[in-house]
């Protein structure tokens, strides 16, 4: 369609009354020429041309014509070739791959009339994206997929960027819908989609598999595993974890448990049967492991492989754990029911890295015995024995022995005072005289029914006090800073009463002693073991007076001192991970800093750090201050194994030690471990974008729509040509005025 418009410069009166006066002037000035008609008539028909041009101008006429062009479009075909298509989940045990093959072979002279009427792209993606050639004659795509990683929304991305210069018309996606993917290719699928819906492109689906996973086939796995990071030596570390067993209704397994017992070297340590019930497949588990050193040790929770899995690398899960060589196991045998127990009991109960049993004997009542009482004598079984008021009578001699042999191979023991502990407990003809750091008299015996002999016990009240010598600067007698720790001592409650130590043993150590000088606190060493000889029964009163701090750090101390545990160290450096298994590709985030000998913050340390992988290569990590501690962050490896993170304290040019902490990147088979297929992703996708999720059957229809809506693309515009600015009007402007001129400067009239 054509038409003329004209686009006056003016309004039209004014154009009209412009051309009025110019044909007024011209009509005038033809009157007055003393020419020939001939030659007036030609100067006239100029001059009127002349005008006519300039009315033309005015008006500027334009030819308008409307144009219909083809809109060119670009429509992507994305298709999965990641592991995950293999999966045999379709009808006739046919593999996901299969059925996308003979859904696009049977769709393809379709896809040959798309390719006629716009522009197709074919591309294949697991976790890059790679063109694939199109023929129309021949439907090929690669071997069997073999892709580790599914990253949907990276391709959707990357298909994106490689057409940037056109226009998406739409995007065609064939996968199982499952993103499973690793940074820096985990890109959500959704938030590419939106940039698709913002330039009107449409995503349409095509789902493969079913979202049923690996119940289509059997498999055993470890899903969870949950332990405390740090445990100390000799406590029970409880371990959990879930297993799940796809395919396997009332079969029996079992479920191992492993402790690092040297470098690379594991250990089963607990065990645990499971049988598989019919309908619940998730089965919690729970062992125990009782760490013998300290240190960093890693823990997997196993399960047998079982014939026809089809993965194998969730069978077992790990993790590390930190043994701190604080952990102890005491036991507290008392033999009277009274306050001191209570109070020893939550003073130690307190501290996580002490383990405390309490048993109650009765030495008039054999039947109070403990059938397995010889069995807390034997090797390792613990590290610090307490004794209350308790009659050798409780015990069999060969107890004592045993608990003896304990102590000289290394073990603790401390003997409260009461009426019938040490001497008056008949303690002397027993293995353990030899043991005590007090010396015993065979007079010395308070028999149960007979009044207490005044000259075995110390009635009244007795104030506590480290001794000058040996007492003040001890660890069991520090309760603070070294010039207020005897003022400490001072306000300290009085004990109700003591035991009556006639005489210490050579060797022995008086660190605390009553106000005249009366022992009250005396140690000595027997074999490797450590033993204390406590007069008093009664610290309780401490704890009731307001000190419960001070009665909570003395036994705290007098515990750690009898296992050996009170030896001060340099100042160390610590590492704390905010996890210790991760993700291949995931983001690993630690804490570090360093502590004095007295476990104090050291301010101005300087830190750096380094990471090693399986594979041996070591990586700096950069650090940031945060106070006294460094903050790391760092992308961990994408090789599964054990990771060693190093973390080296300076002050002052100083060493101030070297952390070490290990983390591990487990084994994952990101399109096997769960290859369930994901419809309802793939359906979002296509509903953000205004486009629809087809079973497959439906790509040759979806095809031809696709065809029909390029064919409907076509844009008309709108063109517009100027007839009065262009170069012939100004060159017949030009020439008419210039002839003109000639005619009338030839013809005499200028």
């Amino acid at each position: 369609m054509t038409r003329l418009v004209l686009v006056p410069v003016v309004a039209y009166w004014a154009v009209a009354l412009a051309a009025l006066l110019l044909l007024v002037l011209w009509f005038w000035s033809q009157r007055s020429l003393p020419l020939s008609t001939r030659r007036s008539r030609t100067l006239a028909a100029l001059r009127l041309g002349v005008i006519l041009l300039v009315i033309a101008v005015l008006l500027r006429p334009t030819l308008v014509y409307t144009k219909v062009e083809r809109q060119s479009a670009t429509i992507g075909v994305l298709i999965d070739r990641s592991r995950s298509m293999l999966v045999a989940d379709a009808a006739g045990n046919r593999t996901r791959w299969d059925e996308l093959t003979r859904a696009f072979s049977d769709a393809w002279p379709a896809f040959g009339e798309l390719a006629e009427e716009s522009n197709l792209k074919l591309f294949e993606f697991d976790r890059t994206l790679a063109p694939r050639p199109f023929t129309a004659e021949k439907f090929e795509l690669g071997g069997p997929p073999e892709g580790d990683q599914t990253a949907l929304g990276s391709a959707i991305a990357d298909v994106l960027d490689r057409e940037s210069g056109t226009r998406l018309a739409a995007l065609i996606v064939a996968s199982d819908g499952a993103q499973r993917a690793l940074p820096p290719r985990d890109q959500l699928p959704q938030n590419v989609a939106r940039r698709l819906a913002d330039q009107g492109s449409q995503i349409y689906t095509l789902t493969f598999g079913q979202p049923r996973g690996l119940g289509q086939t059997r498999d055993v796995a470890i899903r969870e595993l949950v332990a405390a990071r740090t445990t100390f030596v000799k406590n029970e570390l409880v371990v959990e974890g879930v297993l799940q067993a796809d395919g396997f209704p009332g079969q029996s397994m079992t479920v191992e448990l492993l402790a690092e017992s040297a470098p690379g070297k594991m250990t089963v340590v607990d065990s645990a049967p499971v049988t598989i019930p019919e309908q619940n497949v998730r089965q919690n588990v729970t062992l125990s492991y009782i760490p013998e050193t300290a240190g960093e040790f890693k823990l997997t929770l196993r399960v047998a492989a079982a014939p026809g899995e089809l993965v194998r690398t969730n069978n077992e899960m790990s993790t590390f754990v930190t043994v701190l060589a604080g952990g102890l196991r005491v036991l507290y045998l008392e033999g009277a029911v009274r306050s001191e127990q209570k109070w020893i009991y939550r003073a130690l109960d307190a501290s996580q890295d002490i383990q405390l049993d309490a048993w109650r004997l009765n030495a008039q009542d054999p039947t109070t015995r403990p059938a397995d009482l010889e069995n807390a004598f034997q090797p390792g079984k613990y590290d610090v024995y307490i004794f209350g008021d308790l009659d050798q009578r409780a015990f069999k001699p060969e107890e004592l022995e045993l608990l003896a042999t304990r102590v000289e191979e290394g073990a603790g023991l401390i003997m409260l005072g009461g009426f019938h502990s040490f001497g008056p407990g008949g303690y002397q003809a027993t293995k353990l005289n030899d043991v005590l750091p007090i010396e015993i008299q065979r007079t010395e015996r308070q028999d149960f029914d007979a009044p207490i002999a005044s000259d075995l016990h110390v009635s009244g009240e007795v104030k506590m006090l480290p001794t000058e010598v040996f007492g003040e600067r001890h660890p069991i007698m520090t309760l603070g800073p070294r010039d207020q720790n005897v003022a400490l001592w001072r306000e300290l409650p009085t004990l109700e009463g003591a035991n009556r130590f006639r005489r210490t043993k050579r060797g022995a150590n008086v660190l605390a002693e009553s106000e005249d000088k009366a022992p009250l606190l005396v140690e000595k060493s027997y074999g490797l073991g450590r033993v204390l000889a406590f007069a008093g029964d009664s610290t309780w009163r401490w704890a009731l007076g307001g000190h419960e701090d001070a009665h909570r750090r003395f036994w705290r101390q007098t515990i750690l001192w009898l296992a050996r545990k009170d030896e001060a160290t340099d100042g160390s450096v610590w590492i704390k991970l905010a996890e210790r298994r991760f993700s291949p590709g995931a983001r690993v985030e630690f804490t570090s800093g360093a502590l004095d000998a007295d476990g104090l913050p050291v301010t101005g340390a300087e830190f750096t750090a380094r990471v090693t992988s399986p594979d041996g290569k070591t990586q700096s990590i950069g650090l940031a201050r945060q106070g006294d501690q460094a903050l790391g962050t760092f992308l961990g490896g994408l090789e599964a194994g054990d990771y060693t993170l190093d973390v080296e304290g300076t002050k002052d040019g100083q060493s101030l030690g070297q952390g070490k902490s290990r983390f591990l990147v487990f084994a994952q088979d990101l399109e096997l471990d769960n290859p369930a297929a994901d419809p309802a992703s793939l359906a979002s996708l296509a509903a953000m974008t205004g486009g629809r999720s087809l079973p497959p059957e439906q790509l040759p229809a979806l095809l031809r729509e696709l065809q029909d809506k390029a064919r409907e693309s076509d844009v008309a515009s709108e063109t517009k040509q100027s007839l009065w600015d262009n170069w012939l009007v100004l060159i017949a402007f030009v020439s008419l005025l210039a002839t003109e001129w000639y005619l009338r400067k030839r013809w005499g009239l200028v």
